[in-house]
């Protein structure tokens, strides 16, 4: 189809797009500017043909392609039922710096899906790299931000041009980091105040148990730089770890209270999501409907309109 047209329903939105993407054989594209349905900040897609696309040295299919096979036609079976009309790509580790497989599916499926790329950032030709990136429609680029490595960015020239360029470029940096990492990254993101920084999935807090006072202040206290951004996701590998995932609304709260709903977004980090005894439909439930302290505005920054300006625009 060339765009979705603007239905009041949800159920009739979300039939029309269901019974278009079947039409057009699995492609899923938007021409809108702003289409209707809600984005998921973060879902992995990869493919199990690894002759046109292979995996990194040192990964393997059957350790660590696991699921073998998570293509966007099988994501939609999840996004589209759901009313998801649009989809944040992570690069997948096991394909590192080699970026085809996301940008392939991007360009396959017209506005549908924005990036987030994983590049090398002591390469010679980084900035390069993210410039042509950024031309494909990529928005955020993912670093692996253990407290070691954080604190020696915080002198690398490699990566002090990179972050300087990533403003320039309209790309945000995005985090997957522990608990300890956050005072460095502070530290980090002070030095580069036009720059984005996305936290992903609450950057673990709770993931090794309990949610940790210490943690959860120093998540919050990176609120203090107005470009600073968390994603709340990843339910199924936090706190209790099962739906209807309640246990995490204290924490959701509290992020909610210093970060405001325009600064967070929910996402499903999918596939993992949607594995045994969890699923999509219970992952946004808790957003759209399992959090009294959120107004319906609230709700459409969370589901939409932060990841549409970090990432789609």
């Amino acid at each position: 189809m060339n765009s979705s047209p603007i239905l009041t329903a949800p159920h009739s939105r979300r039939q029309f797009l269901v019974t278009s993407l079947a039409a057009a054989g699995g492609v899923l594209t938007t021409q809108a500017a702003n289409p209707p349905g809600d984005i998921d900040a973060h879902v992995h897609v990869w493919t199990p043909d690894t002759e046109h696309y292979p995996i990194a040295k040192g990964f393997t299919k059957k350790k660590d392609m696991v699921p073998a096979s998570f293509t966007p036609e099988q994501l939609f079976a999840h996004t589209v039922p759901n009313g998801v009309a649009r989809v944040v790509l992570i690069q997948m580790s096991f394909y590192k710096y080699d970026n085809r497989y996301m940008l392939d599916t991007m360009a396959r499926h017209p506005g549908v899906f924005s990036g987030v790329g994983i590049l090398d950032h002591d390469a010679p030709d980084a900035k390069a790299t993210l410039k042509a990136l950024a031309k494909q429609g990529v928005r955020g680029l993912r670093l692996y931000a253990n407290k070691p490595d954080v604190e020696a960015w915080l002198n690398s020239p490699a990566m002090h041009a990179l972050w300087t360029q990533a403003a320039d470029e309209g790309v945000a940096m995005c985090l997957l980091a522990n608990p300890d990492s956050l005072p460095a990254i502070k530290q980090l993101a002070l030095k580069f105040p036009k720059t984005r920084v996305v936290i992903d999935h609450f950057a673990r807090v709770g993931m090794k148990g309990p949610v940790q006072e210490t943690d959860l202040e120093n998540l919050c206290r990176l609120a203090e730089l107005p470009h600073s951004y968390v994603k709340t996701s990843a339910f199924y590998a936090l706190g209790a770890k099962k739906p209807p995932y309640k246990d995490l609304a204290p924490m959701i709260r509290r992020l909610h209270g210093v970060y405001g709903a325009k600064r967070l977004m929910w996402a499903s980090d999918c596939p993992y999501q949607v594995e045994e005894g969890q699923s999509y439909q219970a992952a946004i439930e808790l957003v759209r409907n399992g959090l009294n302290f959120l107004s319906a505005d609230d709700k459409k920054w969370m589901l939409r309109g932060t990841a549409q300006k970090v990432f789609f625009s």
